[in-house]
């Protein structure tokens, strides 16, 4: 049984895969008012991330004061939203919210994983639903707003070390993000010169990353992990010996299908309201 909102949500991820084949990071594409807004939001929450410094504490892992960053979005997600959705469409402002407050980890268990971060793609999907974000802007969306998105992210995980959430451990494709892989690897199709083999390679990746989401990930893999890459990163060390990117891309949304949406623990976060809604679909 495929609900609408698994549909609208795949069909979202698929067409922004679509767009973004073969296209560089660095590529020229029109940045309209509201994607500026969602890049103002992105920047605030990386703002309170500077005035909110981890607390000392025995434990390592999952700093507490994340818990202290996580009060003012909640308590500040709606007005945040509102400064992105026009006054006539005020009224899908908390339902909007509710996506962007489940986009950045679990303050109970200071955790954040692949159900996060679909709920960021699912807030921007209510976005282009809605029409405030439109079919022109899919390159701004991915390129700008997501990559934004993944930086904060990453930022967040590095300061208050959280927890990966429903982590398989090496058997995962990595601890924290899987959207990037999927829409990065499609950056590189027909690429001329890189080839999957060459993402292991750590002067490859030094060199291309600010061009390939792909690479941005690894990068961040490289910094947070130590020890041999396929040790580490088992999943990712298979996907290499892949011979095209075409392949890669079509094996991660294959993988994507099946590990994070219809394994329930990642989906079962997931707020369905009005805008994705959840009914089955007419056949």
């Amino acid at each position: 049984l495929e609900d609408e909102a698994y549909a609208d949500y795949i069909g979202f991820i698929l067409t922004l895969n679509e767009a973004v084949k073969g296209k560089k990071l660095t590529c020229e594409y029109r940045v309209s008012e509201t994607v500026q807004k969602l890049l103002d939001v992105l920047n605030t929450l990386d703002r309170w991330i500077d005035e909110t410094p981890p607390v000392d504490q025995p434990s390592r892992f999952g700093n507490k004061a994340f818990r202290t960053w996580y009060a003012k979005l909640e308590q500040e997600a709606e007005a945040l939203v509102s400064t992105i959705i026009p006054p006539k469409l005020s009224a899908a402002a908390p339902e909007v919210a509710v996506y962007l407050k489940e986009a950045v980890g679990n303050s109970t268990r200071i955790d954040y994983g692949t159900g996060h971060e679909a709920a960021f793609a699912a807030f921007l999907c209510c976005l282009c639903k809605i029409g405030v974000l439109m079919v022109d802007d899919q390159l701004a969306i991915m390129f700008r707003v997501f990559d934004r998105y993944l930086e904060v992210m990453r930022k967040l995980q590095k300061t208050y070390r959280m927890e990966p959430a429903g982590s398989q451990g090496v058997w995962g494709l990595d601890d924290f993000q899987f959207l990037p892989f999927i829409w990065g690897s499609s950056q590189l199709v027909d690429h001329p010169t890189l080839e999957p083999r060459h993402f292991v390679e750590e002067k490859m990746v030094n060199e291309h990353h600010q061009d390939y989401m792909f690479l941005e990930c690894i990068k961040f893999i490289n910094e947070m992990k130590t020890g041999p890459f396929a040790e580490h990163s088992n999943q990712l060390w298979n996907i290499s010996a892949v011979p095209t990117w075409s392949k890669v891309n079509q094996g991660l949304v294959r993988m994507y299908k099946a590990e994070c949406l219809e394994k329930f623990p990642v989906i079962q976060h997931f707020k369905f309201g009005s805008l994705l809604s959840i009914q089955p679909l007419k056949p």
